[in-house]
């Protein structure tokens, strides 16, 4: 089992800059690809960044490549977001997520086994 805690969500205005962080415990952290998602009210969650196991490759939905990073450190055992010139569209709760074993892909919320709780994203006009 692994256990993700979400942080650093929070309310911004639009342009404004905020990192989000996840706390993974439990089993080995290493283990494989780890990502964030986000699900914004009446909507699906969807992917936004996933980075490999070793941290050497990285994946971003094209709505924030370019605004967003994602990057891991797997002595700390955390997973960062750094985000950057956000927009009101970015809203939504953004949760961290883990593969047990390597599904093959990124970019499916059907390719993670292990999902925190989520943080709150709120970026103003």
């Amino acid at each position: 089992q692994v256990q993700l805690v979400e942080s650093g969500g929070g309310l911004v205005q639009a342009g404004d800059s905020l990192r989000l962080s996840c706390a993974a415990s439990g089993r080995t952290f290493t283990s494989n690809a780890m990502g964030w998602f986000r699900q914004a009210p009446g909507k699906e969650r969807e992917f936004v960044a996933a980075i490999s196991r070793i941290g050497g490759s990285t994946y971003y939905a094209g709505s924030v490549k370019g605004r967003f990073t994602i990057s891991r450190d797997n002595a700390k055992n955390t997973l960062d977001l750094q985000m950057n010139s956000l927009k009101p569209e970015d809203t939504a709760v953004y949760y961290c997520a883990a593969q047990g074993f390597y599904s093959g892909g990124y970019y499916r919320v059907t390719d993670y086994d292990y999902w925190g709780q989520g943080t709150q994203v709120t970026v103003s006009s």
